[in-house]
């Protein structure tokens, strides 16, 4: 290589027969304008070269070499192979002392190979203005120029301690870095535009740009306006005069990975964001429909923003604000246009644990709990105690015969199987969709939720399943109305004859034979039409589609009805209606599946109820007080029927097996959330 050099300075010699002194750009150009011009320092090959047509061009064109290679002034070509170190700050005294501040400019004092020169940036002999697109720190060029220290895999990012990771690659994905890269826009924000051209300084340095204390002012140079609004929030040290740290703007909208506020990712997160200062807040907000519905990625809802600003947060007493009484009602009306005063009263970040402040919510939430643990002690205790009796039962009868019998008992008309084939599509749609809700925390759920097209479509689905379940309810009414007529001629006959759904004292009596019976002391009664048990899962029907439907209703239409309700009644009716749904999906699932299909002496599955027939003998073991009445009055024969074809009865089982798993597979998801999940 050194052969090399011999021979172009050579040449020069022979170019230069009296030896000048080295005054003109020409004159070094003789040999820096070939590629083929390099040395080698420290094992490694160096070009000299340099491009005079670009040399020319650069902000630096008019200046000879030796105005920054100032040990060849005077001095005579050709020159001694190593020169001086350019020393920039000659004519950039205040860049060159600001570099000298920052973390570069320490790095390059200790000696730090690493540490980045003004050469690593600007370039050498091609250095372009700043505006020049072609420049190397032209704003669209900085995030690579950047990188080349910054990026993953880089020297500088393995073996320096920088805390960030990813940097370039989450800025390229930011709203910054997207409006640069991707669209052009060289107004956009650069590295440089945050933290500094040459005075680089660690964010904990009270001088730093991206000192927490300096960051408002730094994001001010673009967002002005924002700014100001900022500096009159709570947030700002000029309103909030407290040591504590307060939040800026990238504690929000983060450093690296800025999105646009209205991207569902932000949208999504924000609520956690603010959670990091205002813990228990975020706690209660997760706790309202408005952060459920969040937490199964629902963007088209309430978010903190919403409520109480963005830049622009004030306390609720000041008149400004928007939670002031001034201003609510109207804040809720972006959201909800029929929002009047006495909705505004519902309370946003209400909890059931505070007696004092909260006691309707309190009690109610008490009252609801005591229901439910109540109901699942007592259907719980009646199903252990039956349990070994079914199974002695199962010993001695042996199990249900799979094939159909010549005749069989018709014991619920076709209005009866349909009726109860759409409530099991409705109930069962019911909880699919308010479990996810209710249990929103859990993967499970969000996982459902998006299964079932998203929250929004959820909601379709839920609302037309309420719809149709009250359908049923009304269609059963209409039916009775009916039968009244055609059957019995008079309510009195209807509601207190001997084959009547309401309570009447011989279910007290068999209620207290049957437990004599589950403990062993007495015989098994001899049950009616209807048992004790079927009238209550009957009139839970009742019960449920009061409670869980009036208070679904409210919550459907809020608007409406705090027109004459006070706000607090939403919540009232929220914990309601979402305690005593999970109270009817728990117990049908659990206690009702046992009694009406699960029992040993009717396992694998009682199909009556989708069927309507049931074998005679099967009427006579379990029903002996109704088979003995129907023999009795000679009416056996005229309700007895064909059974349906295998095929049907195979497709009723596919069907009722599904609801089954369905149904335990929800318990499942209740149990986890609840003890594994719950917070």
């Amino acid at each position: 290589m050194r052969s090399r050099i011999h021979l172009w300075l050579l040449v020069a010699v022979l170019c230069f027969p009296v030896r000048a002194a080295a005054q003109k750009v020409e004159d070094c150009l003789v040999c820096h304008d070939s590629k083929d011009l390099t040395t080698r320092r420290e094992g490694k090959e160096i070009s000299l070269y340099v491009e005079g047509k670009k040399f020319l061009s650069s902000v630096h064109g008019s200046l000879a070499c030796v105005d920054c290679h100032g040990d060849l002034q005077n001095r005579e070509l050709p020159h001694e192979e190593k020169l001086a170190k350019v020393e920039c700050g000659s004519c950039h005294a205040d860049e060159q002392k600001l570099h000298a501040e920052s973390l570069h400019g320490k790095a390059v004092a200790r000696g730090d190979p690493l540490a980045p020169r003004c050469k690593d940036c600007h370039g050498n002999h091609d250095i372009l203005p700043v505006k020049d697109p072609g420049s190397a720190v032209a704003p669209g060029r900085i995030p690579y120029v950047c990188g080349k220290c910054h990026q993953e895999g880089t020297p500088v990012q393995r073996q320096r301690e920088i805390h960030e990771s990813n940097i370039v690659a989450n800025y390229s994905e930011s709203m910054h870095g997207e409006a640069l890269l991707k669209k052009g826009l060289v107004v956009a924000a650069t590295c440089v535009s945050c933290h500094t051209a040459h005075r680089v300084l660690p964010h904990d340095n009270p001088e730093s740009s991206v000192n927490p204390e300096n960051v408002p002012s730094t994001c001010g140079k673009c967002h002005n306006g924002i700014e100001e609004q900022f500096e009159g929030s709570v947030h700002s040290r000029n309103v909030t005069k407290t040591t504590d740290p307060l939040p800026v703007c990238n504690d929000c909208h983060s450093a690296h990975t800025i999105m646009r506020t209205d991207n569902e990712g932000f949208k999504l997160t924000i609520m956690s964001q603010c959670g990091r200062c205002h813990e228990t807040i975020a706690k209660t907000y997760f706790d309202t429909y408005h952060g459920k519905v969040s937490q199964l990625g629902y963007t088209k809802t309430a978010q903190c923003y919403d409520c109480h600003g963005s830049h622009d947060i004030l306390k609720v007493t000041d008149p400004r604000s928007h939670l002031s009484r001034t201003n609510v009602v109207a804040t809720c009306q972006k959201c909800h246009p029929g929002a009047t005063r006495r909705f505004a009263g519902y309370l946003t970040h209400a909890t059931h644990h505070d007696p004092a402040k909260y006691p309707w919510l309190f009690w109610t939430f008490w009252c609801m709990t005591g229901l439910l643990i109540g109901t699942f002690t007592a259907g719980g205790a009646h199903t252990l105690l039956w349990l070994p009796r079914a199974l002695q039962m199962r010993r001695q009868n042996g199990r249900a015969p799979a094939a159909p019998q010549a005749a069989e008992y018709l014991r619920f008309t076709r209005l009866n199987r349909i009726q109860h084939a759409v409530m099991i599509v409705s109930f069962m749609s019911l909880a699919l969709t308010g479990l996810t809700l209710k249990f929103s925390y859990t993967a499970w759920a969000s996982t459902l939720s998006h299964l079932l097209g998203g929250f929004e479509s959820a909601g379709y689905i839920h609302r037309v399943a309420a719809s149709l379940m009250v359908g049923v309810f009304i269609s059963h009414l209409v039916d009775l109305v009916r039968r009244k007529r055609r059957e019995y001629g008079s309510w009195r006959k209807m509601l207190f004859g001997p084959d009547s759904m309401l309570p009447a004292r011989k279910d007290l009596t068999d209620f207290i034979a049957s437990i004599k019976w589950f403990l062993g002391i007495g015989a098994r009664p001899r049950y009616g039409r209807w048992t004790y048990w079927e009238k209550f899962d009957y009139f839970a029907v009742f019960w449920g589609i009061a409670v869980i439907g009036l208070t679904g209703l409210t919550l459907w239409f809020p608007e409406f009805f705090t027109r004459f309700l006070p706000g607090w009644f939403l919540n009232v009716a929220t914990i309601i209606h979402s305690d005593e749904a999970l109270l009817a999906t728990g117990f049908i699932f659990t206690v009702h599946f046992f009694n009406t299909h699960l029992r040993p002496e009717k396992f694998p599955m009682d199909i009556v109820v989708f069927t309507g027939r049931m074998p005679v003998e099967e009427l006579r073991r379990d029903k002996p007080a109704e088979y003995e009445a129907l023999v009795q009055k000679g009416e056996l024969e005229k309700h007895l029927v064909e059974p349906y074809p295998a095929i049907v009865v195979k497709t009723i089982r596919v069907f009722a097996w599904g609801a089954l798993a369905l149904g335990f597979s929800m318990v499942i998801w209740i149990v986890y959330a609840m003890i594994f999940a719950y917070r």
